[in-house]
């Protein structure tokens, strides 16, 4: 009997000896591992693949231009039925065609592939509009070009223009609209006018909207910009009626003034726009290209015979306002705070290497050139809009990433 107790006293000691080592083990593994961490997931945003340096979050807006005659461009000048003369730059004698083939390659992962039908899709019976300046109209331009050249039944699209603030491209398959909204400054301007609006005097109601916002209401997703018309000292604002004669004008400088219009716009939108329904973006600054000396070109050259990116990187020229684009971010910062979230499409930094893709000489020129003009082709080069295939292209493919892959900042 006292063996048999001592047996049984034996073989508990043995089982709580091994229970403790077991415990041991598993309290040593928890703090090895902890200390030492678990393999991580990469949180993707959809559609966004990640490279080797996969660290950092995805920034789209950071990267390089990589020459790409094989996936680019994404659609041919001559095969869009939609094509502006302003913008059409080998239609107009532009024989360095390389400009076509650049692709955005962001740091850290890849731009997502353009695809045309899945954003038809995500557009079907919806609504989406541009609203801004000629900057803006391009961007539009480039966007109907994309998506048209999957249309293979020319029936199934038409593009409704009646010389109004409003132009409308409609796939009648998906019942999807895509529009342009002229209103170069947001607020109601003197230079409303989609065809007579270049006046020697630029005069803002900087608290009226109502006008151009009425036919923005009804929209799924509204693309904004608004830069190049502010780029002066100081705006005539006027408080008051263009009609009637007692209103109240005050030259205010700029940068305020903008400022002024961006918070009309905001309120605006958070009385009459549904986050949950309506998509909102805004585009940065589009630079331009009009002094060769900030490049390290010559003196009262422009961008009239560039043929190639800056290479430099991080280059900024004169052509944007950093004050304008803080004043920008903070608008919309306290616009996101108030539960109204609005993305900015950072399209500067990018674009500044481009000083080659702009139209120059390569347009239409709407009135006839004089013989001092023909003499001196910077004198008259385009050096603010962009060639198509080009440069707007990468913007739309920005908005694609975000619309369609779900992309988030």
């Amino acid at each position: 009997m006292a063996k048999r107790q001592l047996l049984m006293l034996g073989i508990r000691a043995s089982f709580h000896t091994i229970a403790a080592v077991l415990v041991a083990g598993v309290i040593f593994t928890a703090v090895y591992l902890s200390r030492n961490g678990l393999p991580k997931e990469i949180p993707q945003s959809e559609g966004v693949s990640y490279g080797s340096d996969s660290g950092r979050e995805c920034n789209l807006f950071e990267g390089k231009w990589v020459f790409d005659n094989e996936s680019n461009p994404l659609y041919k000048e001559e095969d869009c039925k939609f094509m502006s003369d302003q913008l059409s730059c080998e239609k107009f004698g532009r024989k360095d065609l390389n400009y076509k083939f650049w692709r955005w390659q962001p740091h850290t992962c890849d731009l997502p592939r353009f695809n045309g039908t899945k954003l038809l899709e995500r557009l079907r019976n919806k609504r989406m509009v541009y609203v801004g300046d000629s900057l803006n109209r391009g961007q539009w331009v480039s966007m109907v070009c994309m998506v048209s050249s999957v249309i293979t039944n020319p029936k199934l699209m038409y593009m409704h223009n009646n010389g109004s603030n409003l132009i409308t491209f409609k796939s009648l398959e998906y019942n999807a609209t895509i529009d342009f909204y002229w209103a170069p400054l947001l607020v109601e301007s003197n230079s409303d006018d989609p065809t007579n609006h270049r006046l020697p005097e630029r005069i803002v109601r900087i608290q009226s909207i109502e006008k151009h916002a009425r036919h923005w209401t009804k929209s799924d997703i509204i693309v904004f910009n608004s830069y190049l018309w502010w780029r002066r000292p100081h705006i005539k604002s006027l408080w008051g009626s263009f009609e009637k004669l007692d209103g109240i004008y005050k030259e205010v400088e700029m940068v305020r003034v903008y400022e002024m219009a961006l918070q009309t716009l905001s309120q605006w939108l958070e009385v009459h726009v549904n986050s949950n329904l309506t998509k909102l973006f805004f585009m940065s600054m589009s630079p331009t290209h009009e002094r060769a000396e900030e490049w390290g070109g010559k003196v009262n050259q422009s961008c009239y015979g560039e043929t190639s990116p800056i290479d430099k990187e991080g280059y900024n020229g004169k052509g944007s306002d950093p004050k304008m684009m803080k004043v920008l971010e903070n608008v919309l910062d306290r616009l996101k705070e108030r539960g109204l979230n609005m993305q900015m499409i950072n399209i500067t930094q990018l674009s500044e290497y481009r000083k080659e893709g702009h139209p120059s000489i390569y347009r239409k020129q709407w009135e006839p050139l004089k013989e001092n003009e023909i003499l001196n082709p910077n004198s008259y080069s385009d050096c603010i809009h962009w060639c198509l295939p080009g440069v707007p292209d990468v913007w739309n493919q920005l908005l694609y990433a975000y619309i369609v892959d779900h992309h988030s900042s």
